[in-house]
């Protein structure tokens, strides 16, 4: 059974850097891409970055260029999001997920399997 399990989350003050951890399990993944995503209060949920099936290429949603870095390790079937300058508008629970190819993308439905999400919040 595929499972996805987000750790790392939790508060901390703008300004400030967190990093999220997400662990497979049942299966590998390193001919996978990885992605993240976030849904905030009220909103949709919404692409954050994806990591190519051996981590050489990442692409990222326009809000968190420059501030989230993607990274992978294949033998330990773990992903990570390293979140720096986090915002307030950063606040939301981030789910990792599994792409059925080995390239990345921004589209929800080229994800097969979802984590149960890690909750962040950014204070002022």
């Amino acid at each position: 059974q595929v499972q996805l399990v987000e750790s790392g989350g939790g508060s901390v003050q703008a300004g400030g850097s967190l990093r999220i951890s997400c662990a497979a399990s049942g299966r590998a993944f390193s001919w996978n891409a990885m992605g993240w995503f976030r849904q905030a209060p009220g909103k949709e949920r919404e692409f954050v970055g994806a990591i190519t099936w051996n981590g050489g290429m990442s692409l990222y949603g326009d809000p968190v260029k420059g501030r989230f870095t993607i990274s992978r390790d294949n033998a330990n079937n773990m992903v990570y999001l390293q979140m720096n300058s986090l915002q307030p508008e950063d606040t939301a629970v981030y789910y990792c997920a599994v792409n059925r190819h080995l390239y990345g993308s921004t589209r929800q439905e080229d994800y097969d399997y979802w984590g149960q999400g890690t909750q962040v919040t950014v204070s002022s």
